[in-house]
């Protein structure tokens, strides 16, 4: 998971740089290609996986609800800035472009202190004492057990369980209309007037 967050940052960073160059290049497809960088990026689902996974059970319902409070922040901060008495000016506006990279900028630098997600040292790694260090410099010295046991049993739980591939997903019949509607509402979350929010 944090090696995963942490190339994912390398290509937020990469985007922001192509789309702050692009006025000094003279290029408006910089401003596509960073922006389609962007919008590949996997930076929300890891942020919920990874920050669900590291939270400690009673608080793992607040730290996932916070990315949706950052995320909304985010939009409000960008679109803040991007007024002409600010950032959105003629000359600025490349700066405001390559803003984006320096959340990812900050977590690039950040994350490599933070431990890998016990559960994911665990069930994927077999590492049951990196899975007992990560937890004690999470959540402190103390009685973790049940939580290792919550995890084995996850991991027991997994073991029967298929794990598809997406084309074997999409293929999936038993599957198939909860698919669509995660489709639906994916591609239409823009139309629900959040931006305007």
């Amino acid at each position: 998971r944090k090696k995963c967050l942490l190339c994912n940052n390398l290509l937020m960073i990469v985007a922001a740089s192509i789309m702050g160059c692009s006025k000094i290049a003279r290029s408006f497809e910089m401003i596509l290609i960073g922006r389609f960088m962007c919008g590949i990026s996997l930076c929300v689902p890891l942020h919920h996986q990874y920050v669900g996974e590291i939270s400690p059970r009673k608080l793992r319902g607040f730290a996932n609800s916070t990315s949706s409070f950052f995320w909304s922040l985010g939009k409000a901060i960008g679109q803040i800035s991007g007024q002409r008495e600010l950032l959105g000016s003629q000359y600025l506006w490349p700066m405001l472009m390559a803003s984006c990279g320096l959340p990812a900028l900050v977590q690039l630098i950040t994350l490599p202190f933070f431990p890998e997600s016990p559960p994911y040292l665990l069930m994927h790694k077999g590492d049951q004492e990196g899975c007992k260090k990560a937890i004690r410099q999470l959540w402190g010295e103390g009685h973790h057990q049940a939580e290792i046991d919550d995890i084995m049993k996850e991991k027991a739980t997994m073991k029967n369980t298929k794990i598809l591939s997406v084309l074997e997903l999409m293929k999936e019949p038993a599957f198939r209309w909860q698919l669509y509607v995660i489709v639906i509402l994916t591609a239409t979350v823009q139309l629900c007037g959040i931006n305007a929010v």
